[in-house]
């Protein structure tokens, strides 16, 4: 299978920014660093393997084709739709997904 573009929304960028921010602020420059490594690597994990993230939110939100993946070693959510011609990532969140759900 071949790699599909990743495509961010706006608000899914502003939601790594905060992120970062968060982390310059709160842990210091190399843990924000580990941080924006980490951000960059998921959608291109994404963009290899899209239907390897979780679908579970699609029932509890409603949203066809909406799956999850988690950023590596940080606590947060990217949640995106695979189209025909690339992976449209809505949101980058603060928390895990629930194991209970």
């Amino acid at each position: 299978m071949r790699s599909k573009p990743v495509v961010l929304r706006a608000i899914a960028r502003q939601g790594g920014d905060e992120a970062v921010d968060f982390y310059l602020a709160d842990a210091g420059e190399a843990v924000a660093l580990r941080f924006i490594s980490a951000i960059q690597a998921a959608p291109l994990a994404i963009g290899r393997h899209p239907c390897a993230g979780s679908p579970r939110h699609v029932q509890e939100l409603d949203l066809p084709g909406l799956r999850s993946g988690t950023v590596r070693r940080f606590p947060y959510v990217v949640f995106y739709v695979e189209r025909d011609r690339d992976v449209d990532v809505w949101r980058v969140l603060h928390g895990l997904p629930s194991a209970n759900a």
